[in-house]
């Protein structure tokens, strides 16, 4: 957002960013170097264990893991194997998911589903919950790469074993939908879905976050549309 639209929402001086900058492992470490040089705080993460199709060996997603970390990033984001949702190797998927969870140690982890990839919204269900008692820190829809990624049918599923999980445990995991989120008005909806289902406590980064890569530019499009009233010449150019 830029200066002007944010003053004139008196945003200007509220710390307002995004919650992670998210990079392959490969990346961590520029990241790092350039957030630190331009005094940002905005924590790395990183999408490491095989990302996207989490297909490699264990060792090797294990140690991509550690390698992103010793590299400075502060969260991770973790891809499941879709084989063992698929196969209903639930035991496998959780026992893969707890040394993710071991190798991240206090570091934050998301564990990204891959929904558009598992067949069926049961599927979908039962390795939400598989994914948040291996020690899921946030459950996430897609990598963005699937055909299909974040839809409403399996953000309340989603959602859904969240809330069933916090009444069984009393463990509080966050939903990220990400993938094909593009229009401010898509991510007012999963917003209400949070409120909705989860109450106001899930709204805030803590619990939620949104795949926000092709989301940025239409939220400051209507930024600047709200102040100005009318639509920045660039339509479809992201402004920051």
């Amino acid at each position: 957002m830029v200066g002007g639209e944010a003053k004139a929402l008196k945003m200007h001086d509220k710390g307002i960013t995004t919650a992670a900058v998210c990079v392959y492992p490969a990346r961590v470490a520029d990241a790092v170097k350039a957030l630190k040089s331009a005094s940002c705080q905005i924590p790395v993460a990183s999408v490491a264990a095989g990302f996207p199709a989490g297909q490699t060996p264990l060792k090797t997603r294990l140690e991509e893991i550690q390698l992103a970390i010793e590299d400075g990033a502060k969260e991770i984001d973790i891809v499941i194997n879709r084989t063992l949702v698929l196969t209903g190797q639930w035991e496998d998927l959780y026992e893969e998911i707890r040394q993710f969870r071991k190798a991240c140690g206090d570091i934050h982890m998301k564990t990204i589903l891959g929904t558009g990839e598992l067949g069926s919204l049961t599927n979908i269900y039962k390795a939400s919950l598989v994914a948040m008692m291996a020690g899921s820190d946030f459950i996430k829809t897609s990598t963005g790469k699937e055909a299909v990624n974040a839809t409403f049918p399996v953000g309340l599923v989603m959602v859904r074993a969240v809330r069933d999980y916090y009444w069984k445990t009393g463990y509080k995991v966050g939903f990220k939908p990400a993938g094909g989120i593009r229009k401010a008005k898509e991510a007012l909806i999963w917003l209400s879905l949070m409120k909705e289902e989860l109450g106001e406590e899930w709204l805030k980064p803590e619990l939620f976050r949104l795949g926000a890569s092709t989301l940025l530019g239409d939220i400051e499009k209507q930024i600047y549309y709200h102040v100005t009233g009318r639509y920045p010449a660039s339509y479809d150019l992201p402004m920051a």
